[in-house]
This record gives structure tokens, C-alpha cells and sequence, in this order.
């Protein structure tokens, strides 16, 4: 396979992460200058926290993904490298739904003083996202597995 086959995944991969990246320098530190005014800190501080702790199995997350696109770009798709990519992946989602998960009552307090039932809904979203790309990403781990298996077979019987 030629260089550069990936690239456009590789640009999709570096663009989904810039709004998260956004989020992280400007919209949350506004978030919280502005809002322990409407808010218990405490809650305000609790759910800013785990959406920063959160940020970071995401960035790990994008950043195997990259790595698994250049393995494919080195015709090194099918190795144990892929692998364990994978399963980085799969524990990184893994990470944010359960970050998400312990911070909902604290969301759906905030929902509630300000009713504005679209922050529950935020965080469901994040938190179902997560686990159907963990799922995926175990799905995919599996099957790489049993290729990379097979291949080893075949290799061993030719």
C-alpha cells in the first residue's frame, strides 16, 4: 500500500480532536469564571474536573488511532502492534464512560438548577458514544486477533 493512503483518515483524526483541544483552553476555564455564580462549586468544579480528566484517555485515544493508521500505511496492519492499539482504544472509551457515568448526578444537579435538560442529555451521549466505540474497538481487537492467527498458520503450513 503507498504512503499516504490514510491521510485523509489521519486529518479526520487530527480535526476531531482540535474542538476537544478548544474546549479544554477557552470554553471550560470560561465555564468556570462565569458559572459558580448560578452554581454550587463544588459541583461546578467536581464535573469541570472529570471533563479534563476525561480529555486526556480521549487524546490517547486519537493519538493510537493515528498510530494504527500509520501502521497501515507501512503494510503493518495485521500485528500485534494493531493489537494492542486496539485495545488502548477500547480501554480509553472504557475510561470516559466511566468518567461520565460518576459525574451524571452532578450533571443532572446542574440540569436541574438551571433547567436545561440538554446537559443530561450531553452526557448520555458521551457516555453511550464511549461504550459503542469500546465495543467496537473490542469487536475489532477480536478479529484482528484471529486474522493475525490464521495468518501465522498459514505461514507456519506454506
Amino acid at each position: 500500500m503507498e504512503r499516504g493512503t490514510t491521510l485523509f483518515l489521519k486529518a479526520t483524526v487530527i480535526l476531531i480532536g482540535i474542538p476537544i483541544l478548544a474546549l479544554c483552553i477557552f470554553g471550560l476555564p470560561l465555564l468556570a469564571k462565569e458559572a459558580p455564580e448560578q452554581f454550587p462549586a463544588y459541583w461546578l468544579y467536581l464535573a469541570i474536573a472529570a471533563t479534563y480528566l476525561a480529555a486526556i484517555p480521549y487524546f490517547v485515544a486519537l493519538y493510537q488511532a493515528f498510530k494504527l493508521l500509520t501502521y497501515i500505511d507501512k503494510n503493518n496492519a495485521f500485528s500485534e502492534l494493531s493489537v494492542s492499539a486496539l485495545k488502548n482504544i477500547k480501554y480509553c472509551a472504557s475510561v470516559i464512560s466511566i468518567l461520565f457515568v460518576a459525574v451524571m448526578p452532578f450533571l443532572y444537579l446542574i440540569a436541574e438548577i438551571d433547567d436545561a435538560p440538554g446537559v443530561i442529555v450531553l452526557g448520555l451521549i458521551i457516555i453511550f458514544a464511549s461504550m459503542v466505540i469500546a465495543v467496537f474497538a473490542a469487536v475489532l481487537q477480536k478479529l484482528l486477533k484471529n486474522a493475525i492467527d490464521i495468518k501465522s498458520e498459514n505461514d507456519l503450513t506454506v
